[in-house]
C-alpha cells in the first residue's frame, strides 16, 4: 500500500497525501502547491507520506 501511495503521490500528488492524511492540513498545502506546479506537490507528497510512514510505522 504504502509503494501505491508513493506512485500515486508523484503522478496525483493530492491523491496521495488524501490517501495517506485524509482532509487535513497537508492536504490543502499539497493541493496549493500542486497548483503552482506539479513538481513541488510531488516532492511535497512524497515527503507526507514517508514521515507518515515513519510516525506510524
Amino acid at each position: 500500500m504504502k509503494l501505491l501511495r508513493i506512485v500515486l503521490g508523484i503522478l496525483l500528488p493530492p491523491v496521495g497525501v488524501f490517501l495517506t492524511t485524509g482532509i487535513s492540513s497537508a492536504f490543502l498545502i499539497n493541493i496549493l502547491l500542486t497548483l503552482l506546479g506539479l513538481l513541488p506537490g510531488s516532492i511535497h507528497a512524497v515527503w507526507v507520506i514517508v514521515k507518515h510512514e515513519e510516525r506510524y510505522a
